[in-house]
């Protein structure tokens, strides 16, 4: 009898394993690539930043291995941020969906600031991941800066359309152009962002909010 032969029992054990290996170095299944896996690397980043943020965190974050992360996003984790960035863009959309069906879409504008008021202290100190990310890639990743950017500018043009809209409706008093007051919400969202994370207190955040929105009236 042949020492060396092995039964068919051993033979699929055998192939098991080497099936098991071959998926662990594929990379694990597509199931993977859904959108719970970038919002939980999302909120590593939002958190911590591209640059501090590790592969072994977001492995553990995300409970997919190396492997399975740089399969599913060849770019590796700067590919997995640029999707993390995009979902806030995915944010923006449905936003805007809302202030297209809504009958008082400033005072919704408004009501997203709003909003800061009551986020508990991590949150106030995470920020916006936008406005972060515009800061921390300056002189670093021009590529990922201009991504954050970009939102921010496709933030300003929807304000700018419902503040245009609502001046010509009569909803509107304010006479300031409508690009003018569209950059100036912009120019609120990422001074409170930083003004959150030195103030973090609801009476104050509230003051300053209300007293900023005032101009769009």
């Amino acid at each position: 009898m042949d020492k060396y032969k092995q039964t068919p029992a051993v033979n699929i054990r055998i192939f098991c394993y080497f099936c098991s290996e071959y998926y662990k170095m594929k990379g694990r299944p597509s199931i993977y690539q859904d959108k719970e896996l970038i919002l939980k690397a999302q909120e590593i980043f939002w958190e911590k930043g591209f640059n501090a943020t590790s592969l072994s965190e977001l492995s553990k974050a995300t409970g997919a291995g190396a492997g399975s992360l740089y399969n599913t996003f060849k770019g590796g984790k700067k590919e997995l941020f640029k999707k993390s960035l995009q979902q806030r863009r995915e944010g923006l959309y449905e936003f805007r969906d809302q202030l297209e069906k809504s009958d008082s879409p400033i005072e919704l504008i408004k009501d997203h600031f709003r909003t800061i008021v009551s986020a508990d202290h991590r949150t106030h100190q995470r920020g916006c991941i936008v406005a972060n990310t515009v800061i921390e890639m300056t002189f670093i990743d021009d590529d990922l800066q201009n991504e954050a950017i970009e939102i921010l500018k496709e933030t300003e043009k929807l304000y700018t359309a419902t503040i245009l809209g609502e001046q010509k409706n009569g909803n509107i008093k304010s006479t300031i152009p409508a690009d003018t007051l569209g950059k100036y919400l912009i120019s609120i969202w990422c001074g409170i962002n930083s003004l959150r994370r030195i103030y973090p207190d609801k009476e104050f955040l509230q003051r300053q909010i209300e007293l900023q929105l005032q101009i769009i009236t």
